[in-house]
């Protein structure tokens, strides 16, 4: 699924319930993270929730995988990683999560520790990119 394809998904949705549970309904579909990866090296600082983001770097392109120990924050790592996934260095640089998170009508709903949380998964994105 693209970016513009979830702003459509999000866009039939009434109220902030049936986002809610669109949002955890895509964590459930994301891609399974080894245990072994769940460690201090791949844990992302400033998450309230305990979060993990594993770098796979081919053909000038970063593949991420993560997970989350909440069911809610889970989601949201799936749209980050849609956002995100498959994407060369410079276009991570240049992609504006806030805006598209404002598109999915995301933005104004989270509260301020989970949107802090995606945040800083942005960041530790951002961090591999600036490293390749």
């Amino acid at each position: 699924m693209d970016i513009e394809e979830l702003i459509e998904n999000f866009s039939f949705f009434e109220n902030w319930e049936e986002k809610y549970q669109y949002v955890i309904d895509l964590g459930h579909k994301l891609e399974p993270l080894d245990d072994s990866f769940k460690t201090e090296e791949w844990k992302v600082k400033g998450c309230q929730s305990q979060v993990w983001l594993v770098p796979q770097f081919a053909d000038g392109r970063i593949h991420f995988k993560g997970d989350s120990d909440a069911i809610l924050v889970r989601g949201i790592i799936a749209i980050v990683l849609m956002i995100y996934n498959d994407k060369t260095p410079e276009e991570i640089k240049s992609i504006d999560v806030t805006k598209i998170f404002a598109k999915l009508g995301l933005e104004e709903n989270l509260t301020p520790s989970r949107r802090n949380g995606m945040l800083s998964m942005v960041s530790k994105i951002r961090e591999y990119a600036e490293k390749t």
